[in-house]
């Protein structure tokens, strides 16, 4: 039976901690309930988040508005084909007035990043994010660099131009938390945006009533993860992992559309999405069912599917979505 109890010396934070945050989303992005709802996990989470949709869908603007109301250094840098590594890592410069180098800063050491169009960049560019996501510093030279305590990117790709663009590594889609779809709004939603729209030109985009500072933001996030999750939890966390890897176990349809499974940073991402997703809930622990809201965001771009798969028109979705089925929740 699955033991569902919170320890007793736990009193969690009032989730309203981040109504201020909220609020100023969605007085700048209409609708897109799972974009703002991923964010506000990774950002619990103290993860990096990949957001993938068609031009147009208030991607930019919803990392821009997060941006807003958090306390911090905010910077957008627009990946072109022609930038180089220094260009968002930066660079030592002599001073001749010193006689020695000088490490200038570049604009990856801010506390927000929004890495707009990603992989337009060629891979050199792309893999000079790898340390900064993964390890927190970054290397010049001989000299390493620690990043800001609240690091976080926040980068967005468009699915449908295929010129002058470049794929994602592997390694590099394994170091984002999450990897959000975004799809078009619905017809009510594009009323709104409309109407929020005329407001904003007669008056402009307000600004955050109040802004989460990086103490609180801290708090928070020590806070969530705390948060109880049951021993049979874990172990069906790491089983729908393992199944990813070995999928013949759970359905002979599974092995023949997965290519490679999940690394064991899927594993961590799923249990600290989950506590993140429980306590922006409001719940003093874990259950089964919020496991399964952030598997698929989780697991989306940590999936390769075979080519068979593929041709028989099989997304990383519905491999999510065949896998939450056959594997047993405790």
């Amino acid at each position: 039976m699955l033991t569902t109890s919170t320890p007793s010396n736990y009193r969690r934070m009032d989730p309203s901690a981040l109504d201020g945050v909220r609020k100023h989303l969605a007085s700048r992005v209409v609708g897109q309930r799972e974009l703002v709802d991923t964010m506000l996990i990774c950002l619990v989470s103290e993860g990096h988040l990949l957001v993938e949709g068609m031009p147009g869908l208030a991607k930019t603007t919803a990392v821009k508005a997060l941006a807003e109301a958090i306390e911090g250094d905010y910077h957008r840098i627009q990946f072109t084909p022609d930038l180089l590594p220094s260009d968002l890592i930066g660079t030592d410069i002599y001073r001749h007035e010193k006689g020695e180098f000088e490490f200038r800063a570049g604009p990856l050491f801010h506390n927000i990043l929004l890495a707009d169009e990603v992989n337009r960049a060629p891979a050199k560019v792309q893999s000079a994010l790898l340390e900064a996501m993964g390890e927190q510093q970054v290397t010049v030279g001989l000299t390493t660099y620690t990043m800001p305590k609240l690091f976080m990117v926040l980068a967005t790709q468009n699915p449908i131009e295929q010129e002058g663009t470049y794929n994602l590594p592997e390694a590099q889609l394994d170091r984002f938390l999450m990897h959000v779809w975004v799809d078009y709004p619905s017809r009510e939603e594009e009323l709104a945006i409309l109407a929020l729209d005329s407001q904003q030109q007669l008056g402009g985009p307000a600004p955050p009533a109040e802004v989460l500072s990086q103490e609180q933001l801290f708090k928070v996030r020590e806070d969530a993860a705390k948060l109880y999750i049951a021993p049979k939890l874990n172990d069906y966390i790491v089983d729908l992992v393992q199944a990813t890897r070995k999928p013949e176990a759970y359905d002979e349809s599974l092995k023949r559309w997965c290519r490679f499974g999940a690394s064991p940073r899927a594993t961590i991402a799923l249990a600290r999405c989950a506590k993140a997703r429980a306590w922006l809930d409001g719940e003093e622990f874990v259950t089964p069912h919020h496991i399964q809201a952030v598997a698929p965001d989780v697991l989306r771009h940590r999936i390769l599917l075979t080519f068979e798969g593929e041709a028989e028109g099989i997304t990383s979705d519905a491999f999510i979505k065949r896998l939450l089925e056959v594997v047993a929740i405790p």
